[in-house]
């Protein structure tokens, strides 16, 4: 274990993030740039006394499932996963298959979220949970449980109301497929997805080859839903890192015209 290098790596990449790369309000002024201690070692559930002394080379040898936590929590790019493992001392494991089920106590958060749309999306942009106020925005085929985001945006598969971001989206859709590609090398349903949309999009095999990496935790967009109009949406990002899943967040501004949009629907769906 290469600890010294470890501790420079891991701070330079924390440094090296922005706030509102990953949700956070930018409205304060911070002294240094990049992420706070603390807030690395929240997205990676984990103590923030833990990670400063890994930082500061006093740290325990990580386990493989830290790494793992880590590498979500800094948005790293394969290449760069596969550094830390091998400064940490462990092997990058590939796995075997996406994690397809959601855990119950996720489950559950989604369901007291009533007036917040929430989807839980597994490595491959498959859709393994959500709630009513979710389906009624994302329509209604969510409910059949077969959704996948990456077959709706690049193969026009079930509805995609988004009017806006659809570049953006493609491009973060690709970020994450190519990342599941590296870790799940022996996952024989995600290969047989990246098989159907290198085959059935060329705009899916363009977006492949400019490797794309970044995945922001905070997006904005238009949705141009059939009955409630258009639609102002934030998306967050809340990773779940013992399953490489994301928890995704859909609100609108306070008081704003889509945010009594989405309470009228919320009520007519609970």
């Amino acid at each position: 274990m290469a600890r010294e290098e470890l501790a420079r790596f891991l701070r330079e990449r924390r440094e090296g993030l922005r706030p509102h790369e990953i949700g956070l309000p930018t409205s304060t002024p911070r002294r240094i740039p990049g992420l706070r201690r603390e807030e690395v070692a929240e997205l990676a559930h984990m103590s923030v006394d833990y990670y400063t002394r890994l930082e500061q080379d006093r740290g325990p040898r990580p386990s493989p499932r830290i790494l793992d936590a880590l590498a979500q929590a800094l948005r790293l790019t394969p290449a760069e996963r596969s550094h830390l493992f091998r400064l940490a001392g462990s092997s990058a494991p590939p796995g075997t298959n996406a994690v397809r089920r959601v855990r119950p106590q996720v489950a559950r958060m989604l369901l007291r979220l009533p007036e917040t749309g929430a989807i839980v999306t597994d490595a491959a942009y498959g859709v393994v949970a959500w709630n009513p106020l979710a389906q009624a925005l994302l329509g209604d085929d969510l409910g059949r449980g077969t959704t996948n985001l990456a077959q709706r945006r690049f193969l026009g598969r079930g509805h995609m109301y988004e009017s806006s971001s659809a570049e953006e989206f493609g491009h973060i859709v690709v970020a994450r497929l190519r990342r599941a590609a590296d870790r799940y090398q022996h996952d024989a349903q995600l290969a047989a997805l990246l098989t159907e949309l290198r085959a059935g999009s060329e705009e899916f095999r363009q977006t492949w080859e400019t490797r794309p990496v970044h995945t922001p935790g905070h997006r904005a967009k238009t949705l141009d839903h059939p009955t409630a109009g258009k639609l102002r949406l934030n998306c967050d990002v809340l990773l779940v890192p013992e399953d490489d899943q994301e928890v995704v967040l859909i609100t609108a501004d306070p008081g704003s015209p889509s945010a009594r949009t989405l309470d009228r629907l919320a009520a007519r769906v609970s």
